[in-house]
């Protein structure tokens, strides 16, 4: 029989993993003795950057890796299962806990809550040789991490991203989310991204706000006054450049089902939490791969062609930079550097408003 404090803590801990726009697409159960459940969801209705709910996926995964992680400041091992009847809209994780003499408190376990997000630029300094050789291993058996530091490979990311940008913030399907998403004039915010942690500067940060509140508005700014050079600089070209290394996360073998998604999803947060645990901090760099999954599926971004051109176009950018073909499988890319701890940040709903009631 576990505790059912114990339990909490272990919850309480877990909900710090990271989800896309800090959604949180899970709730949870306390079930039996030794068992919780975590009731996924996913955000593809509304969200275009969630393709067929793989982002939400991820995210499952990256919680059931944290929850493992936090059962072990306990001497518990947590196994998870997906649910036979579970569908990928709504997939059901169910979670057993068992003693195992001697087990040792996981090593990434100090930086559950320590790990973050930084959009800011960062300092360039050199990956070292200890901060490599752990990056390389951390995400585990099936997964390859693929580097990209010298300063012609970050030009090259850095003209990715620059031009990625331009179809992220022109993209009329993205619209509603960039505006949903984020809660302005905050420092923290615990279930978006606060205006503080977007990334640009105060005056930049003013006129997105007015500019963002109508499609109209967007559509004038980008046409006639290069409304999207501001936050294409300050959040895409200049971070890409001052960073130590830019990461791809690569599947060795393609996935073919939910269950891999989480999988990839686990790997990423061991990916992230050792990033931490060696004096790193990391910022997601997901639109150019969540693109081209669309464009390698054959399914459309938007209404408007010139997105899908454009990704399509990107897709094969992406390709030629990473040296990789069309059916590599990709599952996480981000940045990595080093700097002083953001001020601001994303927080978490509390444990009371994740925990169903019996």
């Amino acid at each position: 029989m576990i505790p059912r404090d114990t339990r909490l803590q272990i919850l309480d801990l877990a909900r710090w993993a990271p989800s896309g726009d800090n959604t949180q697409p899970w709730r949870f159960e306390i079930a039996g003795d030794d068992r919780l459940v975590v009731h996924g969801h996913d955000t593809r209705t509304w969200c275009l950057y969630d393709y067929n709910g793989h982002a939400s996926h991820m995210a499952h995964g990256a919680l059931l890796e944290t929850l493992r992680i936090a059962a072990t400041a306990h001497g518990l091992e947590a196994v998870w299962r997906l649910r036979a009847d579970s569908t990928d809209t709504a997939p059901v994780y169910d979670v057993t806990l068992s003693p195992v003499s001697g087990l040792a408190a996981d090593p990434l376990l100090s930086c559950i809550e320590r790990r973050t997000v930084q959009r800011r630029a960062m300092r360039a300094t050199p990956l070292d040789s200890v901060q490599r050789t752990a990056l390389a291993a951390a995400p585990g058996a099936g997964y390859t991490v693929q580097c990209f530091e010298t300063g012609a490979e970050r030009r090259a990311v850095a003209g990715l991203l620059w031009r990625n940008a331009y179809l992220r913030l022109t993209c009329p399907e993205a619209y509603p989310v960039h505006k949903d998403v984020i809660e302005w004039r905050a420092r923290f915010s615990k279930d978006r991204i606060p205006e503080q942690a977007v990334g640009v500067d105060a005056a930049t940060a003013r006129l997105m706000e007015w500019v963002m509140a109508s499609w109209g508005r967007v559509q004038f700014f980008n046409r006639f006054l290069g409304g999207t050079i501001a936050p294409r600089v300050q959040l895409d070209l200049i971070p890409a450049l001052a960073c130590s290394a830019h990461l791809l996360l690569k599947a060795d073998v393609p996935p073919r089902g939910l269950a891999d998604h989480v999988r990839a999803g686990a790997a990423m947060q061991r990916l992230w939490l050792t990033a931490t645990a060696v004096g790193l901090h990391l910022q997601p760099e997901m639109t150019p791969v969540i693109f081209r999954w669309y464009a390698r599926s054959g399914q459309r971004i938007s209404h408007d062609p010139a997105i899908d051109r454009g990704a399509a176009a990107l897709a094969e950018r992406f390709e030629q930079i990473a040296a990789i073909g069309p059916d590599q499988a990709l599952s996480f890319f981000c940045r990595v550097g080093v700097s002083d701890p953001p001020r601001s940040r994303s927080l978490r709903k509390g444990l009371d408003e994740l925990l169903l009631k019996p």
